[in-house]
């Protein structure tokens, strides 16, 4: 017998009889079936008649309807305080004419649907949903209107010719990167794609934006300009992270605001922050790590010990938050990273120490791990630069600042036995002797930070930022590809070298080049210069692949294979540090700008008239 074959209808799957089988048994069912759904039409048919005699006989004494008094509710332009509600009488008889109405009217359109094809249905189903598509993007174009604010002065936006023809070459050679990369890409269109988060979002070209117009390449800015005008758009069922959203995003969306002066750059950060607010939405004021822009859901890590939130993380929105309150005149951003401070500030800290952890449910600390690595770095880069952005006017931020260096250098900070100074790791009582690529940026951060340490130190953290950029060079010098590894240890007579598998890798990061930048504009020793060529050289050699550039899993391995991912941070603060590491020191200069922990720079908000709310004014 043979088996019969299934055939889609109107989205059912009917069995098709095979050749010669009687048709007898399906008929009969079929004849089963129709006589039932007739009797279905006749009785529903009967109750909508009883209901439709019920409903629309005369209302008098016989015939009454019960009365409950909530018309005013079911039908809001009635007033119920009115005595003869419904009494019989002309408004009665209209509102019954509506019902009749709109009663054949839903009839004739369930007729008229019927009538159409599955395709018909579809297209009109979907043509609703890009009405209700359109209408959630007008309606988060359609905010309140931004209240005008006096733009900061803002010093040294353009050029920074080194004035040196080789220095100069060399600039002009990485900004042949940043522009020939981009044309590699935007052939698929992935220059405008994310190697972070939500790939409509487009984190890539938000992130370069800022990076393009410092290397004039003011064509390929506008083009972003354009796409963001168009493209970008935050109402997407997408759960992010709170702290690279804002680093990455809103970071670069107001550098891009500040640098150009373009309105849409204000206006995206401002829509996409409002969507990070329900984050803050915890016991504490702690926020969570991950937000849904959608339903401002909010959850943590499943890893970062027993749900708690990381000081990296929620310490790192200082400098972007102060700006958005001066640019909406909402003061709850302020209100949001001081909350956090002060919270803080209260805490009892092991050793002086800041643990990686805080769960926001209990406000108590997690497992004692603190790092000036992944987990804990920003956090204490965003002290020192709140005091920076302020015209050195936050003193509370510099003293805690301050303290917090102390503390590191006192339990953190070692000399190997090769005499490389490092930056360990705090683990359950015990200094673990091992150095993360990420803790490279601290060199630069001791030497931001030297003019204006307590105790005449300034230039004890000068020396000490000069110690790390030279142990972090190292860390590059002693690899076969000279690129940094992720992590590397001083122990075992093994000294800047990664020991395991899962940290010789290497994704493009920018903290050492960041460190030889700062020590560059404060010591201007040309071996910084040097190294950074080193390190532009290696890249584009051992990194670049046909459609941009590359992470690499072994720098200690002479034939290297790729990770396939280009991360957005290689646009926003690696080549960027490079192209400002042979400019010269009037193109952002530091007085004026403060840059955030992706590289996008914020000017100093020194102008009298600024009043940031809870503090005193910005002159």
């Amino acid at each position: 017998m043979t088996t019969p074959a299934l055939l889609p209808l109107s989205g059912r799957r009917i069995p098709t009889l095979a050749p010669g089988a009687s048709s007898f048994p399906y008929h009969r069912a079929t004849l089963r079936l129709s006589e039932k759904f007739i009797l279905l039409l006749i009785l529903s048919a009967f109750i909508t008649l009883c209901f439709g005699a019920f409903f629309f006989l005369p209302d008098n004494s016989k015939h009454k309807r019960f009365d409950l008094g909530l018309e005013h509710m079911l039908i809001p332009h009635i007033d119920s305080s009115k005595e003869g509600r419904l009494s019989g009488g002309p408004e009665e008889e209209s509102l019954r004419s509506k019902i009749r109405a709109d009663h054949e009217r839903v009839l004739e359109e369930a007729k008229e649907k019927l009538r159409k094809s599955r395709e018909q249905l579809r297209a009109e189903i979907q043509t609703e949903k890009n009405k209700v598509a359109e209408q959630l993007k007008v309606k988060d174009g359609a905010g309140k209107p931004l209240p005008p604010v006096p733009m900061p002065k803002l010093v040294g936006i353009n050029d920074g010719d080194p004035g040196d023809p080789e220095v100069k070459e060399k600039r002009d050679k990485i900004r042949e990167v940043c522009c020939r990369l981009r044309q590699d890409q935007t052939g698929t269109g992935t220059f405008l794609q994310s190697s972070y988060g939500n790939s409509q979002m487009g984190a890539t070209i938000v992130d370069a934006l800022d990076t393009l117009y410092i290397m004039g390449l003011h064509s390929e800015f506008k083009e972003g300009q354009e796409w963001i005008q168009q493209n970008l758009n935050f109402s997407v069922n997408a759960e992010v992270s709170v702290f690279e959203v804002n680093i990455r995003f809103i970071g670069g969306l107001l550098a891009a605001y500040y640098l150009s002066g373009q309105e849409v750059f204000k206006v995206k950060a401002v829509q996409l922050a409002e969507k990070l607010l329900p984050a803050f939405n915890t016991p504490t004021g702690i926020p969570w790590a991950m937000v849904n822009l959608k339903s401002g859901v909010g959850r943590n890590w499943g890893w970062a010990s027993a749900g708690s939130s990381i000081l990296a993380e929620f310490g790192t929105l200082h400098m972007e938050f102060v700006h958005l309150s001066y640019l909406t005149g909402n003061p709850a951003y302020f209100q949001k990273v001081i909350h956090i401070r002060k919270l803080l500030a209260k805490m009892d800290r092991p050793n002086g120490l800041y643990p990686n952890y805080l769960n926001p449910r209990t406000g108590r600390w997690g497992q004692h791990h603190t790092s000036v690595g992944g987990l804990g770095d920003s956090f204490y880069e965003y002290l020192l630069k709140a005091w920076l952005m302020s015209d050195k006017t936050d003193t509370e931020a510099r003293r805690t600042y301050d303290d917090a260096i102390e503390a590191i250098e006192r339990h953190l900070i070692r000399k190997s036995n090769g005499g490389l100074t490092f930056i360990g790791e705090w683990k359950n009582g015990h200094l673990e002797r091992k150095m993360g690529h990420l803790t490279c940026f601290a060199g630069g951060m001791f030497a931001l930070g030297a003019d204006g340490s307590p105790n005449d130190k300034a230039g004890h953290y000068l020396q000490l930022g000069a110690e790390i950029a030279h142990t972090c060079h190292e860390s590059y010098d002693r690899t076969v590809l000279k690129l940094g590894p992720e992590a590397f240890k001083f122990d075992s007579g093994l000294e800047a070298v990664a020991v395991r598998q899962n940290e010789k890798y290497y994704i493009l990061r920018p903290e050492v080049i960041e460190t030889y930048w700062y020590m560059w504009r404060f010591t201007h020793d040309p071996k910084y210069r040097q190294w950074g060529w080193e390190a532009a050289q290696a890249i584009d050699k051992h990194c670049r692949v046909s459609g941009g550039f590359s992470g690499i899993k072994d720098v200690y391995s002479s034939t290297p294979t790729y990770d396939d991912v280009q991360q957005s941070f290689f646009l926003a603060e690696t080549l960027k540090y490079l192209y400002l590491l042979f400019s010269s020191d009037d193109l952002l200069p530091l007085d004026n700008w403060v840059f955030n922990t992706e590289a996008h720079p914020l000017p100093v908000l020194r102008l009298g008239n600024i009043t940031l709310p809870g503090s005193s004014a910005v002159q």
